[in-house]
């Protein structure tokens, strides 16, 4: 029983610690430059988060050659850049990586 009060106490601390930013910071805290810059950090993380899921395969080497979803990671890269559509970048390159697996390439 003591493992799930430790999860739980450890889930409130996350959760007060992440909301309190939120309800904290005020707008006008931050000057125009401030937000800008922090409007960087979306686009920032979002490649450290892909990348892995692309390029590593389950014991962590990176895979290039063979890799469908490299392939599938710049059609849905064109399709968004051509689109500005989110849900036709998101279905064509799950489109594009299902169809290679499926045909085995």
């Amino acid at each position: 029983m003591t493992n799930w009060i430790l999860i739980i106490y450890c889930g409130i601390i996350t959760f007060f610690t992440r909301f309190s930013m939120i309800a904290l910071l005020k707008k006008e805290m931050f000057n125009t430059r401030a937000r800008e810059v922090l409007s960087y950090v979306p686009s920032a993380i979002f490649p450290a988060i892909i990348f892995p899921a692309i390029f590593l395969d389950n014991t962590g080497s990176m895979v290039i050659v063979g890799n469908p979803k490299i392939i599938a990671a710049v059609i849905a890269t064109i399709i968004g850049v051509i689109s500005k559509n989110i849900l036709a970048t998101i279905f064509s390159g799950l489109f594009s990586y299902w169809l290679m697996i499926f045909f085995n390439y």
